[in-house]
This record gives structure tokens, C-alpha cells and sequence, in this order.
């Protein structure tokens, strides 16, 4: 009998990833994964094809968003795991939060444009099932068209915080995202603990506010994460 396997944080083409959600779904059965767990960014979009792929292909599926939230002046993404991805009242802030995301998106293309690189959320809203416009994509659109060398000197030119094309951005309250999950019969997870860089203070003051919220994970593996960082 197969050892479980987990991978319950991964994103299709329906918000930043690189595969469709049926070819994420073929790729983790691929790769060994027993339960996976798809968490677009502030979409559901690609739940129920995922759902019935995965059924072929005798995978556990688990329905899953991340949220941005701001707390403290500070950005911070908690992973619903478990949801009914029709609940109402969780589509609704996905919505919310996707129009957040577009306009950040403008607002970072007017400024490349005073950089000389024109007309880019114009440019990405052409392409044909982009429902969101994403840091990634300005990034992947940067490197693709050559405005940069890689595409992490995308960020680190032009959209990390200080660059000249960030956005400062307000996303929904701690509460708000908290709420949605858990009206959707979810469990709320902050995502990738260690990218937020706070000093280990300002993180027991937002695990605190987290929990009080009715948070109830905290993810301790990422593609990333060294042995330390683990522990």
C-alpha cells in the first residue's frame, strides 16, 4: 500500500501557476501525491474540473483558495483547505479580492508605462483565460518581452516594495478572510511563514490575532524551506 503523500498548497493556471488545473492534477498523481490540495488565489474557478479529474485518476482532491490579507500595515496569505468552493458568501470575497487584484495590476502598469514599457495590463487582459492579473504574470511578461534578463529581476527592478513600480496594496482585514473560510466550512492556514521576514515578535503578535480569529494551521513545509526554517 502507497504511503500518503500531501501536497495541500498548489496553484493552477486559474490564478499564477503554470499548468491547467487537469494537467496539475495528472502531474501530482505523476509525481506520487495521494491528496492534493488546489488553492488558487482568490479563485475557485478551477475546483470542479479538478474535482472530477481527479476522480479518474483516483487522487484526493481537497477544495482550496488563499486569501491576502492585511494586518498591521502588513500582507500576510491564509490558505482555506476543506471549503465548499459554492459557498456564497466565500465567492463573493473571492470577487472582492480578485478587483483588488486588477486594479493593484493597473496601477503597476501606469507605472511601468512612465519606464517606458507601455500598455502592459492591457496587453495581459488580451490573453485569452486570464482571469486574474497577477504579480507573476507582470513578472513572466517582463521576461518574456525582454525588459528584463530573468524573471526574478522582474521584482528586483521593478515590482518588489521599494522598486519603481510597487504598489502598496489593502487587501481584506484578517477577520474578513477568516470569516469566508469558515463560513465555507473551512480551515483557515497561514501560507509560508517564513516569506513574511518579521522578527519573531511581530509574528507571535499576528499568530496570536490568527488564532483568535479562528485560525487554525500554519504551513511548515514549502518548495523552499531548509532544515532550519523546518524546525
Amino acid at each position: 500500500m502507497q504511503n500518503p503523500v500531501y501536497d495541500l498548497h498548489s496553484h493552477s493556471l486559474e490564478s499564477d501557476g503554470s499548468l491547467s488545473p487537469e494537467a496539475l492534477v495528472i502531474r501530482a498523481k505523476e509525481k506520487g501525491v495521494t491528496t492534493l490540495a488546489l488553492t488558487d488565489h482568490d479563485t475557485v474557478s478551477g475546483l470542479d474540473i479538478a474535482h472530477k479529474v481527479a476522480q479518474q485518476q483516483q487522487l484526493g482532491l481537497i477544495s482550496g483558495i488563499e486569501f491576502s490579507c492585511t494586518w498591521q500595515h502588513k500582507t500576510f496569505h491564509i490558505v482555506g483547505l476543506n471549503i465548499d468552493h459554492h459557498n456564497a458568501e466565500l465567492l463573493a470575497g473571492a470577487s472582492y479580492i480578485q478587483a483588488i487584484r486588477n486594479d493593484r495590476a493597473k496601477k503597476i502598469s501606469a507605472k511601468l508605462a512612465k519606464k517606458n514599457i507601455p500598455d502592459v495590463f492591457e496587453r495581459l487582459s488580451a490573453q485569452e483565460n486570464l482571469n486574474m492579473i497577477t504579480r507573476t504574470h507582470l513578472a513572466n511578461f517582463l521576461f518574456e518581452h525582454n525588459y528584463v534578463d530573468s524573471f526574478q529581476a522582474a521584482f528586483n527592478y521593478y515590482l518588489a516594495q521599494g522598486k519603481p513600480a510597487f504598489v502598496s496594496t489593502e487587501w481584506a482585514t484578517l477577520e474578513q478572510v477568516t470569516q469566508w473560510i469558515h463560513q465555507a466550512g473551512g480551515v483557515a492556514v497561514l501560507a509560508h511563514p517564513m516569506r513574511y521576514k518579521m522578527t519573531a515578535s511581530w509574528m507571535r503578535r499576528f499568530l496570536t490575532a490568527f488564532t483568535e480569529q479562528g485560525g487554525q494551521g500554519i504551513e511548515v513545509i514549502t518548495a523552499r524551506s531548509n532544515p532550519d526554517e523546518i524546525r
